[in-house]
């Protein structure tokens, strides 16, 4: 079983503690990246809560991971036809 590590992180001028079996050199990776998307969205949209700004990052990453899923299905498809291809 993995180690657990354990993690101070800044988001959105926050400080959270993350826990887990990644490596802490990821773990500070995501965070930042989690960071910067939020950023983002709170300089083109200033009005927005903590809380709002936290959901649509969420849908964001939701979007981008779910479009990701489903070129990697269809790549996977794509290279499981040539392989077949290939032994007939």
């Amino acid at each position: 079983m993995k180690e657990k590590n354990r993690l101070k992180v800044m988001i959105y001028g926050e400080e959270y503690t993350i826990k887990g079996s990644a490596d802490p050199t990821h773990i500070k990776k995501v965070a930042s990246f989690v960071d910067q998307k939020m950023e983002q969205i709170s300089h083109t949209n200033s009005f927005l809560s903590i809380k709002q700004i936290a959901v649509l990052v969420a849908l964001n990453l939701a979007d981008e991971l779910l479009c990701l899923r489903e070129d990697y299905d269809e790549l996977i498809k794509i290279l499981d036809g040539m392989h077949k291809r290939k032994k007939s």
